[in-house]
């Protein structure tokens, strides 16, 4: 019996420290600021796929000329992936239509970007949108930006 209750309160005192890591890591990945929600699907076929799949929930952060992507259900502090400003071409937008509807947030819109040659996809909200192209548009003098 007492053993029995000592891995139960070890298995609780694991799983709360696991919950403050991961509310931890959120913290510190949000502290710099210029972070946003921002769900990914990466290397997308050219036909456009609305099952609802391949999508990750991630937080993105404005680093200087770059994005950092985090998944939110990680330990990982480590960016998952980088986007570089001038590398990134937008080559359209859309709302989520079938079983996308379900697996990104309520109020997201898809951007469909090509990343080095990777076709990726982006879903974000409006306000999220906004700031994400303004940012691609405020690229230093000289940079080539193409923005749908």
């Amino acid at each position: 019996m007492v053993l029995a209750l000592t891995v139960c309160g070890i298995v609780v005192a694991l799983v709360a420290l696991g919950l403050f890591v991961f509310g931890l890591r959120r913290r510190l990945i949000q502290r710099s600021g210029g972070t946003f929600d921002c769900s990914l699907r990466w290397d997308v076929p050219e036909k456009t796929d609305t099952s609802g799949k391949g999508w990750s929930y991630g937080v993105a952060r404005y680093n200087g000329d770059r994005i950092e992507w985090y998944r939110v259900f990680s330990y990982a502090y480590r960016p998952r992936r980088v986007l570089e400003r001038a590398s990134i071409e937008v080559a359209g937008r859309r709302l989520p239509e079938g079983e996308e509807e379900l697996a990104l947030l309520s109020d997201a819109i898809i951007l469909t970007c090509v990343h080095r040659g990777t076709r990726l996809e982006l879903a974000m909200s409006e306000d999220a949108l906004t700031g994400f192209l303004a940012w691609l548009e405020a690229a230093p003098p000289g940079q080539r930006v193409n923005v749908a």
